[in-house]
């Protein structure tokens, strides 16, 4: 399986996990993981053949928000930064944060207007300030011209 938490193996401590394919839900818990490559080998809870396994392939694995830490100052989980608007440093609205990548080197907000920008999110040099109650994110970003 693929995991979206930092270190990826986190994913293993928020149980139960809500496991959705397609219009399904279920409701599973982790019997046993490990890292394995990129990703996680796990055994779910009354997953106990290949078939049954194979049946979870393209499942999406959600947690309930409770499940999860606080975060620190000044950082944030993607849901937080969905949907946001973007301003840049002469006060123009750059669009909503549409979605989130990971490069590696980098998270990067894919934010959509009239224009579509990919902004590296470099917390105090490029994004400069999020504020949540007024779900705004200010950044430090010349639109190519």
């Amino acid at each position: 399986m693929h995991s979206f938490t930092s270190p990826v193996e986190n994913i293993i401590d928020y149980l139960p996990w809500d496991l959705r394919s397609g219009k399904e839900i279920r409701q599973l818990d982790v019997v046993e993981g490990r890292s394995h490559g990129k990703g996680l080998v796990v055994r779910l809870e009354g997953v106990d053949d290949r078939t049954a396994a194979e049946a979870l392939r393209g499942a999406e694995i959600f947690v309930e928000r409770s499940q999860l830490p606080a975060t620190a100052e000044g950082e944030y989980y993607w849901e937080d930064l969905l949907g946001l608007t973007v301003v840049d440093q002469n006060d123009v609205t750059l669009g909503k944060v549409d979605q989130l990548l990971d490069t590696g080197a980098n998270d990067v907000l894919v934010v959509v207007g009239d224009e579509r920008h990919v902004i590296p999110y470099i917390s105090g040099d490029v994004v400069t300030s999020v504020d949540l109650d007024e779900a705004i994110i200010r950044v430090n970003w010349l639109a190519p011209e």
